[in-house]
C-alpha cells in the first residue's frame, strides 16, 4: 500500500534517507497551484527537460457547465491566459519535444493562431479529431457537437521524436489473403517457401508473393496461417491440401481521425470532462520513450499523470482546484497501489509501485 509521509512524520526522514538522489528516484511531481505561478517557479529546474506536454484547458463558454472551475472567459482574456502559459511551456520542452492542446469549437479558432505565434507555424503537425462523448448543455436548433480537436505542435519539427502509433484491426474485421501471385518461377529454389518449418510450392503458374524473410517475420507476429479448407495443384502437379495466407493490414497507421476511441471517460472519477486513458495512451505512446518526462499543467482529473506512470514515463502535473485533494491525489495513490481501470491491463509492465512528491 502507498505510504503518504504526510501522515507518518516520524518515518519521513528515514524513508527519504534511503535515496541517494531523490529527484532521480521520483517518478513524478504533483503541484497544487495556479499554473502560471507554478510554471514560472519550476522553469529553472525543468527548462528543456520535458518531452511531451498535453493540456486540456477550460473551454471559453458563455455559460458555466458542470465544471469544477470557471469557464466564463472573454475571448481576449482566454487567449491571454493561454498565451502566457504556452510561452513558458515552450521553454520547458526539449528540442525533440511536442505539445498537444485540446479544444472545442469555441476555442480552436483562437488556439491555432496562438500556437503558430508561440511555436512557429512551421512546427504545426496536425489537427486531430477526437470524439466528445457527452453532449454540452444548451444546444438547441443546431447539430449536436460530437467532436473536439487536438492541436499537435513540435518544439522543432526537424528534431521531433515521433514514432506515431498504430491501431489494431478487430478480429472480426481481419482479412486473410492468399500468398500466391501470377507468374511461375523457373527453378525449385525460386519456387519454394517454408511455412512453419515445412516446404511449400505455389499453385501452378503462380509464385509466393513474400520473401522468406518476410514470411518468417510475419509468422512470429501471427500474420501467417494455413487455411485447411483450400486446396490446389502445385508447380509439380501434386495436389496440396491447405493454402498459405497472410493477414492484410493487421495494423493500420493512425491518421488524424481518432473517433474510433472515446475522448472522455464517464465513470472513473465523476469528473465531467475526464480525458480517457486510451486517448492519452495514443499521445504518450507515439511521442515519448520510457523514462521521458510528460507534463500537464491543466491536470483536471489526473488522466495524463496516471497514464504516464503506467507507461513508465516520468510526469509532472499542475492543478489549482480543490479537487487536487479529492480527485487527483487519491487517483495517483491508487495508481501506485495498482489501479485496474483504464489501460492498466494493456500495459504488462505496469504492476503498481512508484514514488512521487506533491506540493
Amino acid at each position: 500500500l502507498p505510504i503518504d509521509t504526510k501522515y507518518f512524520k516520524d518515518l519521513e526522514l528515514e524513508i527519504l534517507g534511503l535515496f541517494d538522489d531523490l529527484d532521480n528516484s521520483l517518478d513524478g511531481w504533483l503541484i497544487k497551484s495556479e499554473n502560471y505561478q507554478a510554471l514560472n517557479t519550476i522553469l529553472p529546474k525543468f527548462k528543456e527537460r520535458v518531452q511531451t506536454i498535453y493540456i486540456d484547458p477550460p473551454f471559453n463558454k458563455e455559460q458555466d457547465a458542470d465544471y469544477f472551475y470557471s469557464v466564463k472567459y472573454k475571448d481576449s482574456s482566454w487567449a491571454t491566459m493561454l498565451e502566457n502559459r504556452l510561452r513558458i511551456a515552450k521553454d520547458v520542452l526539449n528540442e525533440k519535444g511536442s505539445i498537444f492542446v485540446r479544444c472545442d469549437y469555441n476555442g480552436n479558432w483562437i488556439v491555432r493562431p496562438l500556437m503558430n505565434e508561440v511555436f512557429g507555424e512551421e512546427n504545426f503537425r496536425n489537427e486531430i479529431i477526437v470524439k466528445r462523448g457527452y453532449v454540452p448543455k444548451g444546444m438547441t436548433n443546431q447539430y449536436l457537437s460530437g467532436t473536439d480537436y487536438l492541436l499537435f505542435y513540435a518544439r522543432n519539427k526537424e528534431k521531433l521524436l515521433f514514432t506515431g502509433a498504430k491501431k489494431r484491426i478487430k478480429e472480426e474485421e481481419r482479412k486473410w489473403i492468399s500468398l500466391d501471385m501470377p507468374g511461375q518461377r523457373n527453378t525449385y529454389e525460386l519456387q519454394v517457401r517454408y511455412f512453419f518449418g515445412k516446404p511449400w510450392l505455389p499453385p501452378k503458374g503462380q509464385h509466393w508473393g513474400l520473401s522468406q524473410k518476410k514470411i518468417d517475420e510475419y509468422t512470429k507476429l501471427g500474420w501467417i496461417r494455413i487455411n485447411p479448407n483450400r486446396s490446389y495443384m502445385d508447380t509439380q502437379d501434386n495436389k496440396v491440401q491447405g493454402m498459405p495466407e497472410y493477414l492484410k493490414e493487421p495494423e493500420l497507421l493512425l491518421d488524424t481521425n481518432w473517433t474510433d476511441i472515446k475522448g472522455y471517460e464517464t465513470h472513473n472519477t465523476f469528473f465531467p470532462t475526464e480525458n480517457s486513458e486510451v486517448l492519452l495512451k495514443r499521445v504518450i505512446e507515439g511521442n515519448s520513450n520510457e523514462g521521458d518526462l510528460v507534463m500537464d499543467y491543466f491536470l483536471g482529473s489526473g488522466t495524463t499523470t496516471a497514464v504516464a506512470h503506467k507507461f513508465g514515463r516520468k510526469w509532472l502535473g499542475v492543478e489549482m482546484g480543490e479537487h487536487f485533494y479529492t480527485v487527483v491525489l487519491p487517483r495517483m495513490k491508487k495508481v501506485l497501489a495498482y489501479d485496474k481501470s483504464g489501460i492498466s491491463k494493456e500495459v504488462k509492465e505496469y504492476q503498481g509501485g512508484g514514488f512521487f512528491k506533491y506540493y
